[in-house]
């Protein structure tokens, strides 16, 4: 118990986090693991897919896209060689509510990567040329994605569960709206959007938080970027109150990809962690629990089936997938369903709810001994304002959550009577 012990007190906690603020008010979070002479810097801003117009979907997914080719500083190829002469890496990327960027470097280099990453997000140049060969690449992925079954079936969910909401729409955008946006549009979408406003970095590895706190000032302090809030994201649509079913058919797929599922609770409820936990054992543990057991084990019905349960700002969702062949398909649904309903009907055993405890209080540790590890938590406690001391207190909470409380949270978000039920593959005759 003692070596145990141990181990949570090593975690990043308030004694071992150091939290700062640029003079622009952005959040800066570091842990020095010194077991390793490298540093992961991950960074989060309010703007995303969410607020591009429709005409324009994917224009937030393009636009991050560009911060690495070429700045007003640095064209493409001296950008890329000085990453590349260091061994460093570093990538922007974008969701509907934040575009965010990740790199690594060795610790001695953090303030090249540093450098790097605030030149790509505050002074893009754009150019014609990448804008072109970034457009064809995009273009090329989109017709991989319309044949992908995975792709297609998240798509689908997405649609039904919000629909008429920007997160029903693909970050990526479609073929069409892709080839409308224009360089012009990009650098609107940057003047406009883009600010340190709310933003947050994280970082972890052999440095000096200190160190890292003054880098950051250096290279973002002076930047003030857009001078209007970023609108908030439009209230969710009420989520499904029957079985609402839509196919996506595919030609020469010998698999459908089943996705169904209803809103599930918010990153920061008092629901999220008994949910979480029910969750673990509904769908995810040992050969993915309660759901893998009944439809992949004994009826031997998909290739895979799961549940998983995602939150964010606000809301969230709780999701079950499957592979399966299109003669499965039906009976697939109906053993998931028929799995909620007994998850619903009575509390889970203390046997279940032991091992799961133990199995998600066992992994994480593990889960934060790397270096992206550790700043992806420093990142989720500031975004959700978990506290510095989450993850210090987390078997603590576990420990507290009785079978009764998984069962009363769980009750409030399903039901298995109101889902979406998205499928995509071979078969025009599926509903």
């Amino acid at each position: 118990m003692a070596e145990t012990n141990s181990i949570w007190k090593q975690l990043p906690g308030p004694e071992s986090i150091r939290r700062t603020q640029t003079k622009n008010g952005i959040t800066v979070l570091t842990f020095p693991n010194i077991h390793t002479r490298s540093v992961y810097l991950i960074g989060m801003m309010e703007s995303g897919s969410a607020h591009e117009p429709r005409e324009k979907l994917g224009l937030a997914h393009f636009t991050a896209g560009m911060l690495t080719r070429g700045t007003q500083k640095r064209p493409f190829s001296e950008f890329h060689t000085m990453m590349e002469e260091k061994g460093a890496n570093l990538g922007f990327t974008c969701s509907t509510r934040h575009t965010s960027f990740s790199g690594r470097a060795l610790a001695e280099d953090a303030d090249l990567l540093i450098d790097l990453a605030a030149d790509g997000l505050i002074r893009p140049a754009f150019e014609e040329q990448y804008v072109e060969r970034l457009r064809g690449q995009l273009l090329a992925s989109l017709a991989i994605r319309e044949q992908d079954t995975s792709e297609n079936v998240s798509m689908v969910f997405d649609r039904l569960l919000f629909p008429g909401h920007p997160f029903g729409d693909p970050v990526d955008g479609f073929p069409e709206t892709i080839r409308d946006i224009t360089r012009e549009d990009m650098m609107a979408f940057h003047d406009r959007y883009y600010s340190p406003r709310g933003m947050i970095i994280a970082a972890a590895g052999g440095v000096d938080p200190q160190e890292i706190a003054q880098l950051v000032e250096k290279h973002f302090g002076e930047w003030q970027g857009a001078g209007e809030r970023v609108p908030d994201v439009p209230d969710l649509p009420p989520g499904p109150n029957q079985i609402i079913r839509s196919h996506k058919h595919l030609e020469d797929k010998s698999q459908v990809d089943l996705e169904m599922g209803c809103y599930g609770p918010a990153r920061t409820s008092d629901d999220y962690i008994p949910v979480y936990l029910g969750n673990n054992i509904l769908g995810q543990f040992g050969l993915m629990g309660r759901i893998g057991d009944a439809v992949r084990s004994k009826a031997g019905l998909a290739y895979s089936a799961s549940s998983s349960v995602s939150g964010w700002d606000g809301s969230g969702t709780w999701e079950f997938g499957a592979g399966t062949s299109p003669d499965n398909l039906e009976q697939a649904i109906e053993l998931i369903r028929g799995e909620i309903r007994r998850y619903l009907a009575e509390p889970v055993t203390q046997e279940e709810l032991d091992d799961s405890r133990s199995h998600l209080i066992g992994r994480m540790p593990l889960s934060l001994e790397s270096n992206p590890g550790l700043a992806n938590a420093l990142l989720t406690m500031e975004r959700f304002g978990l506290g510095l001391d989450y993850y210090q207190k987390y078997p603590g909470r576990l420990k507290k959550i009785s079978a009764q409380d998984i069962l009363e949270a769980s009750r409030k978000y399903l039901d298995a009577d109101k889902l979406v039920v998205a499928s995509a593959g071979p078969r025009e005759d599926i509903p």
